[in-house]
């Protein structure tokens, strides 16, 4: 039996025009040599498998071919040729520097290159990884890399140019391989596949010149695999099979899934590729692929950054028109955040269907966002709140929402009344001569403080109503210290209906007259003020009809704070922080903290 000989070495190429993908470095090569100005040192550099020791051979044969070719080819006849292609020929020197990176190594070769050539015209040295070698080895070399003898020339060949001295990179001219294209690599594979009289299905070798990511060597490798595994038929689900990868219809029936906004369906399919044996983060980053593909395939002038086969990108194409550039974005962010975070996470699988279902309602989010919001409209209308839709499209989209973000107690629900630790004020701040703050456990005699079923009537009311405010025609007059007591009363129900951060806005300091039943309450955060917007409707429905005045209305004033006071409760504490940073709302919410 023949001793197998694999594709790698058994196709690699002999001459430049059969070098693949490199056509700008051959070009090149061939020019110098037939106009006699070759440098006396090379630099190679690029990926594994991309043609750089194969180029540096082609060069050393060609430039002592004695019968050169018309199209500055060598012969392949002549004896330098012959001699080389043996492997007998005196005038080629190849050193791995992986294993031969010491100074006596360099000094060696150095020897050598003082004998000139017995035949032909050039003596050549290929040192192949040459970044391996030791800072004194490139020293010894570096005189004789400047200055070498006219019949010497040296070829390097790296994978890491960035560790070669740059007293090494200034003396040669430097050649960067590029990575072979994937339709430049199928081409390739199916042309062996026709002289080896393999079958093979042209979906099957797109397959495997991706798995490549660009190197040939790697790519002829996997086809070799291939063809004994299907026994000389390359088909997409052999290659598929074979090479553990993840089949496109699930890409493209998962995306369908989320454009439907169909949970399970999603949920249930990525199940199934976990049953078959794939890692979360490997469906993750090729669904992120998809997304970039498909967004790719939107546009006509970028269809050509899609490197799939024609039937493949025929679906992608199909897609792409029922998914829309804002979907696909936003799903790519989502899809990015968690494969940054996947490592991290205690529960790996879990994040990945978090961040399904947050692509699942990506749509819905972004119907919101684009829902035109009047915010100039009268106080007796329905006004849309914004920060709500914000915050529903900055969680998808894992980031802080554009505009202030409120926290969870401002919105408005029928929650059973719980017992609440009492809040004691802070000390630091004491209240204006002249106001005298009743104690919030004990309710105003003089004042009629509406029952919690009756508050509860107005949330409903607040809920479900077009207009929130309780509407009157009364005007009566008050006094300050009536209206002082009506606040303190509304601060109670608010204490027992544990909405601690709105307790702090209503206690720090009483309200401030700024007009005829106008005042003015300071809250000294941007967080502080949504709350207490939220809870206005609330408050008026519980000042007017109590004192019998609905012209009354308060406001608030951004005040910063210019104290030394220090944050003295949790809830001031939290919000403190919260009014430096507002993703700390979103971080409590998405975790469901408590204040303790």
């Amino acid at each position: 039996m023949d001793n197998f000989i694999v594709s790698a070495r058994k196709y690699r190429p002999v001459t430049f025009d059969t070098v693949v993908g490199q056509q700008h470095v051959t070009n090149t090569l061939k020019n110098a040599i037939k106009n006699n100005q070759l440098a006396q040192a090379f630099l190679f550099c690029g990926p594994r498998g991309v043609g750089k020791t194969t180029c540096a051979r082609i060069l050393a044969k060609t430039i002592n071919c004695t019968n050169l070719q018309s199209n500055t080819e060598a012969c392949g006849e002549c004896d330098s040729c012959v001699s080389f292609q043996r492997g007998n020929s005196f005038n080629f020197h190849e050193l791995d520097a992986a294993s031969n990176n010491s100074v006596e190594d360099i000094r060696s070769l150095i020897e050598q290159v003082r004998i000139p050539p017995q035949a032909g015209k050039y003596k050549i040295y290929i040192i192949d990884e040459v970044h391996m070698l030791s800072q004194a080895a490139f020293n010894a070399f570096l005189k004789t890399l400047e200055e070498p003898p006219s019949y010497a020339i040296f070829i390097l060949a790296t994978t890491e140019k960035h560790k070669i001295l740059p007293t090494i990179l200034s003396r040669c001219q430097i050649f960067d391989f590029n990575r072979i294209r994937v339709e430049d690599m199928a081409g390739h594979l199916a042309a062996i596949a026709a002289k080896e009289n393999v079958q093979y299905e042209d979906d099957g070798l797109h397959i495997i010149a991706q798995k490549a990511d660009g190197g040939l060597r790697d790519a002829l490798s996997m086809f070799d695999q291939i063809v004994n595994f299907s026994q000389g038929n390359v088909t997409y689900r052999s290659v598929i099979d074979n090479l553990n990868i993840l089949d496109y219809d699930y890409y493209f029936n998962a995306t369908q899934g989320l454009l439907e906004e169909d949970t399970a369906k999603t949920l249930l399919l990525f199940d199934e590729i976990l049953s078959h044996g794939f890692d979360g983060s490997h469906f993750i980053g090729g669904l992120t692929e998809h997304f970039r593909n498909l967004l790719v395939g939107k546009d006509a002038d970028t269809l050509k950054l899609l490197e799939v086969s024609e039937g493949i990108r025929r679906k992608y194409l199909e897609q792409s028109k029922a998914a829309s550039v804002s979907f696909l974005l936003s799903a790519m962010n989502i899809a990015n955040q968690c494969d940054l975070n996947y490592k991290l996470s205690k529960n790996q699988r879990l994040q990945v269907e978090l961040a399904l279902l947050k692509m699942c309602h990506i749509s819905s989010a972004l119907n919101l966002a684009v829902t035109p919001i009047n915010t100039n409209q009268p106080e007796g209308q329905v006004k849309k709140k914004p920060d709500t839709i914000l915050t529903e499209v900055a969680l998808l989209n894992n980031t802080p929402p554009a505009a202030s973000v409120k926290t969870e107690e401002t919105v408005v629900e029928a929650k059973p009344v719980q017992a609440t630790p009492e809040v004691k004020a802070p000390p630091a701040e004491a209240p204006k001569p002249g106001i005298t703050i009743p104690n919030l456990s004990v309710s105003s005699a003089s004042v009629k403080i509406p029952s919690l079923k009756d508050m509860g009537k107005v949330t409903e009311k607040v809920a479900n109503d077009d207009d929130p405010y309780v509407r009157g025609s009364d005007k009566e007059d008050f006094t300050e210290k009536a209206f002082l007591d009506c606040w303190y009363a509304y601060a109670t129900i608010i204490k027992e209906q544990g909405k601690m951060n709105l307790l702090s806005i209503y206690t720090a300091s009483p309200p401030k007259a700024v007009g005829q039943y106008k005042y003015e309450i300071v809250v000294t955060t941007k967080t502080q003020e949504m709350a207490f917007r939220d809870d206005k409707p609330n408050l008026m429905n519980h000042l007017r009809p109590t004192l019998k005045n609905f012209d009354i209305d308060v406001d608030t004033k951004m005040e910063e704070s210019t104290g030394t006071r220090r944050p003295y409760t949790a809830v001031e504490k939290y919000q403190h922080m919260a009014g430096k940073n507002p993703e700390l709302v979103e971080l409590r919410k998405r975790f469901n903290l408590e204040l303790e």
